[in-house]
C-alpha cells in the first residue's frame, strides 16, 4: 500500500540462475545437464543460458551487412548486457531475480508494493529450440523453483507458470497438477517460431486454463528464440529492434487470439500483455475494429468486436513508466479505463526502484482518482486469478 492506493505490479522478474535450476531438476534433467552446459553465460552469482542470440550491430547510417543479422554461437553474451540504460535509482536487494525471497518482499514493503506478478528469464523462450524434451524438464524444474520462492508468502509472491505449446498433453497435464498452487496467477503459452496462438492443437491447454480461470499472458521477447514478427526485416539497429519488436509481438497475438474467437469458445479467458507499453492498445484495438469488419470475408463470426471484448474485462496491458499520464488518458479515451495495468520492470534497469510506484502515483492530478486505482491494482485484480 502506498498512500492509500493497492499496488499490484504486473512485471517483476526472477531468472533464476542455472544453479538454482539446478536444484529442482527431475532425474532425467540431471542425465542431460550437460547438454545445457555450451549455452552459459556469466551473470552474478552463477550462469543464465544463451541460446542463438541476433546482435542487431547495426549502427544507424552504416552500410547494411549479414554479419549485422547473423545469429550467434551459443552461450554469446546478450546484445542488451552492455547497451542498456540502468534507471535505477538505487540497486535492489542483493539475489532477488535467483534465490533471496525476503529480499524482494523487503523491497516491495519499500516501494510500497503488495503484490508482485513475476516472470523467468529468457530461457523460457530461447528453449524453444531446444528438443522438446529437454524444454518441458526446464520449465517442470522452474515450476519446483516458483514453489519454493512464491510459496514463502503466496499472498504477495504471485508467478506465471510456463506452458510448452509444442507438447500440448504434456503441457495441459501440467498445468492441470499445478493449477490449485495458490502462486501462479497466469499462464504464458510459449510459441516455437512459426506456430500460430490459434492452430488447433492447442486446444487441450485452453481447456485446462478455462476450467482453472487462469489468464493468458504474453512477455515481450526480441534477440532469442522465437524471435518476433519481422526479426530480419528490421534492418539491423538494436535500439530500434527492442522498439519495435515488444509491442508487435503483443499487436499479432493479441489480433490472433480476439478474432480466431477464442474468446466465445472459453468464456473464462482473458489475456494480458507485459512490458509491450500501453500506447499502442486503443490505436490497435480500434483498427483491428474496422479492419475485421472490412475483410469480415476472411474471418470467423465473433460475439463481439476487438473494442467490445477488452469494454468486457477480457483484455488487459501493462504500462510503462516512462509513458506518462497522457498515454493512459489516450488509451481511456478509445477503450475505457479497464485495460491499463501498474508494472515496473523489477529489478531490471526499466524500472525506477525504490521510487518506481511514486512515478505512477504522480499522474493523480492528471488521471484522477478513480482512474489511478484501476491502473495501480484494480484491473490487475480482473486479469489475474488472485
Amino acid at each position: 500500500m502506498r498512500n492509500g492506493y493497492e499496488i499490484i505490479d504486473t512485471d517483476q522478474h526472477v531468472g533464476p540462475n542455472m544453479e538454482t535450476l539446478y536444484k529442482y531438476a527431475s532425474s532425467r534433467l540431471l542425465e542431460r545437464w550437460e547438454e545445457l552446459l555450451p549455452y552459459y553465460v556469466p551473470v552474478t552469482e552463477g550462469h543464465h543460458i544463451s541460446i542463438a542470440p541476433i546482435p542487431y550491430t547495426r549502427d544507424l547510417h552504416d552500410a547494411t551487412s549479414d554479419e549485422h543479422l547473423e545469429v550467434q554461437g551459443t552461450g554469446s553474451e546478450s546484445p542488451l548486457r552492455k547497451a542498456i540504460k540502468q534507471n535505477l535509482l538505487e540497486k535492489p536487494a542483493p539475489d532477488v531475480n535467483n534465490q533471496n525471497w525476503q529480499g524482494r518482499l523487503d523491497d516491495m514493503d519499500k516501494e510500497g508494493v503488495d503484490i508482485a506478478l513475476i516472470f523467468p528469464a529468457t530461457f523460457s523462450t530461447a528453449s524453444t529450440v531446444l528438443d522438446v524434451e529437454l524444454q518441458n524438464e526446464l520449465y517442470e524444474s522452474y515450476h519446483r523453483y516458483l514453489d519454493d520462492y512464491c510459496g514463502r508468502n503466496t499472498d504477495r509472491l504471485k508467478a506465471v507458470g510456463l506452458v510448452n505449446a509444442r507438447d500440448p498433453k504434456r503441457s495441459a497435464n501440467e498445468l492441470a497438477k499445478l493449477s490449485d498452487k495458490p502462486w501462479l496467477a497466469a499462464v504464458q503459452v510459449i510459441l516455437p517460431e512459426g506456430l500460430p496462438i490459434d492452430d488447433p492443437s492447442l486446444e487441450p491447454i485452453w481447456e485446462v486454463l478455462d476450467t482453472a480461470d487462469l489468464p493468458l499472458v504474453h512477455h515481450s521477447f526480441f534477440y532469442e528464440p522465437p524471435y518476433f514478427p519481422g526479426y530480419r526485416d528490421i534492418w539491423g539497429n538494436l535500439a530500434i529492434a527492442r522498439m519495435a519488436s515488444h509491442p508487435w509481438g503483443a499487436q499479432r497475438l493479441l489480433a490472433y487470439v480476439t478474432l480466431s474467437g477464442l474468446f466465445d469458445r472459453y468464456s473464462n479467458l482473458r489475456i494480458g500483455f507485459a512490458e509491450c507499453s500501453g500506447g499502442w492498445v486503443g490505436a490497435w484495438l480500434n483498427r483491428m475494429t474496422y479492419q475485421a469488419d472490412l475483410l469480415a470475408s476472411r474471418l470467423p463470426t465473433t460475439r463481439h468486436t476487438p473494442l467490445e471484448y477488452a469494454q468486457d474485462g477480457r483484455i488487459f496491458c501493462g504500462i510503462e513508466l516512462d509513458e506518462g499520464p497522457e498515454v493512459a488518458l489516450g488509451v481511456a479515451e478509445v477503450v475505457g479505463d479497464g485495460v491499463l495495468m501498474y508494472s515496473s520492470d523489477y529489478p531490471h534497469g526499466g524500472c525506477r526502484f525504490p521510487s518506481s510506484v511514486d512515478v505512477v502515483l504522480d499522474w493523480r492530478e492528471s488521471l484522477g482518482d478513480e482512474h489511478l486505482r484501476k491502473l495501480t491494482s484494480v484491473n490487475a485484480r480482473k486479469l489475474l486469478r488472485m
